[in-house]
């Protein structure tokens, strides 16, 4: 029988499945179409989904996860549990630029000398307008902001060159420093910028891949013997692509769409409105009708396609309500101020601001919000 004090201690929320730490066991989870876990260490993510999509020549893999010989060795293992092996690998394909998507392409492109295929806009790093506030997760489904724990030390050296580059390498479109909204650019912990320093001196080529083979909507992959076609989702990142196979009715998500998470939508984008480029990315799958499988890079495969896009859209919808309702509650504000209030005290800063900018300017945009440029050259919002 229970104490009183136990019966009143709330009951922890069970982990999203993003969250779930990676399984040892493969699954097959469609024909010539295996589920490999790799563990990662980020804040909101518990492990990325790695493909293994056998054919008679070998074997392709999507997203191989992180760098660093952690993730190497993992994936290693699950390969030989396949009866696999790194050698046996053709093919490499990389559904967006974030690092634990990408990380662990360079070297088994060294090692097995397969092709790397990622999207015509493939970037990361040095580029005007490029995101650099990277994440997967929104701000809602982040468990905290604090440091990833990454035990990893070569993935976290390369992580951390990584993010930094993101963020400092960026040059916003209406200011030199800081953000677009006159906001502080978000800056990594002084443990990760201390890693990246040393990083420098080892350089990113071990682990920033070369991509081979650039895609773009509508080409064609020939993957488990079968034909898949290259759908390109810009919104979480420009250069996102997803995979359809018609005939096995199966659809590679990448992080365009998760089962249980919403992914990040940066206000920094080289798009005017990377809100609504993110609605149209989900509009144009959620047509898509020849799919019963959708295999995301992180949770678990699902079948309503259409179903969850849409459940997506209406969370954002319900953002842009709740924004539209502090403008009338705050009347003019800043980006932070928004942010303020459609946040939570411990969620406060950079990435929180970059979300609330880019559903402000998709109201802005629509019509629904006003904005201008106060002395202290800081974005001031008012909503209707």
């Amino acid at each position: 029988m229970s104490t009183t004090a136990e019966s009143e201690t709330p009951a922890k929320k069970p982990p999203k499945q993003e969250q779930e730490p990676a399984k040892q066991e493969i699954t097959e989870v469609g024909d010539n179409v295996l589920r490999l876990e790799l563990d990662i260490s980020m804040p909101g993510l518990g492990h990325v989904n790695c493909y293994a999509l056998t054919d008679r020549d070998g074997v392709a893999l999507v997203d191989p996860g992180l760098p660093g010989p952690k993730t190497y060795d993992t994936l290693v293992s699950r390969l030989k549990q396949a009866n696999l092996a790194i050698k046996d690998v053709h093919t490499v394909i990389v559904t967006h630029s974030h690092p634990d998507h990408f990380g662990g392409a360079a070297r088994i492109a060294r090692e097995s000398g397969a092709k790397v295929v990622g999207h015509a806009n493939f970037s990361f790093g040095p580029a005007p307008h490029h995101d650099h506030d990277h994440s997967e997760a929104s701000v809602d489904d982040l468990a905290a902001h604090d440091e990833a724990e990454v035990h990893d030390e070569e993935a976290l050296e390369a992580v951390s060159k990584a993010v930094v580059s993101n963020y400092v390498a960026s040059t916003p479109s209406r200011r030199s420093k800081g953000t677009p909204w006159g906001g502080e650019s978000a800056k990594p912990p002084m443990r990760m910028l201390l890693k990246w320093r040393f990083f420098q001196l080892i350089g990113r080529a071990k682990w920033y891949p070369e991509i081979t083979h650039h895609v773009r909507q509508g080409d064609v992959l020939k993957l488990a013997g079968r034909e898949w076609f290259v759908v390109h989702t810009p919104g979480h990142t420009e250069d996102h692509i997803c995979l359809h196979d018609p005939e096995s009715r199966m659809f590679v998500a990448g992080d365009h769409i998760l089962p249980t998470i919403t992914p990040h939508i940066s206000g920094i984008s080289e798009r005017i409105d990377p809100l609504n480029a993110f609605f149209e990315s989900l509009d144009q799958v959620a047509e898509i009708r020849d799919v019963e499988n959708v295999i995301p890079a992180h949770g678990h495969p699902f079948d309503d396609l259409a179903g969850r896009a849409q459940s997506i859209k209406e969370h954002h919808f319900e953002r842009l309500d709740k924004i539209k309702s502090i403008g009338r509650e705050i009347g003019p504000g800043t980006v932070a101020d928004f942010s303020h209030k459609l946040f939570k005290p411990r969620s406060w800063g950079a990435m929180a601001e970059s979300e609330t900018y880019a559903h402000l300017e998709h109201l802005r945009l629509t019509g629904d919000a006003d904005v201008y440029e106060n002395k202290e050259h800081k974005l001031i919002y008012t909503t209707g």
